[in-house]
């Protein structure tokens, strides 16, 4: 059986919020998606990939519109290297340089050291109100990211 997932993480890669404000962003999304199976939040030390899983769906470059997925992978490894300190690259197609973060993906990914995560919400995402009412309790705006695992 395969499991879907909404997962929540702010725009700026680099932002955490604090603890209070992560337990009451789970309250939140808890109340929000009474239907999913498990609510969590998760701090990373480092920048990570948050994925769609199975809903992957391509890359392009956002400077030249070209599609990305012949350097992408060794663009993401490169920056892996190093924990995701640098999200700038150097895009092959084109030579713009861009962020990992805003290529222009098919299906929403991102790069967070925070992630507030649904497990099978029986939903298909928040509302635009809900969203910004998990943004102002996280105190950021937030990407939302369905997956299927």
């Amino acid at each position: 059986m395969s499991d879907s997932y909404l997962r929540y993480v702010p725009s700026n890669p680099h932002f955490q919020p604090t603890q209070d404000d992560a337990v009451a962003a789970t309250a939140l999304l808890r109340s929000l998606l009474p239907q999913a199976q498990a609510v969590n939040s998760t701090f990373y030390e480092n920048i990570e990939f948050v994925d769609a899983g199975g809903n992957w769906s391509g890359v392009h470059c956002p400077a030249c519109g070209t599609d990305a997925e012949a350097w992408w992978d060794d663009a993401v490894s490169e920056a892996a290297e190093t924990q995701f300190s640098s999200l700038m690259v150097q895009a092959r197609c084109c030579g713009a340089t861009v962020s990992l973060n805003e290529l222009r993906y098919g299906w929403p990914v991102a790069f967070a050291s925070f992630v507030l995560e649904a497990e099978n919400p029986s939903s298909a995402g928040l509302s635009a109100p809900q969203l910004e009412k998990l943004a102002s309790v996280l105190g950021c705006l937030v990407r939302e990211i369905p997956a299927h695992l």
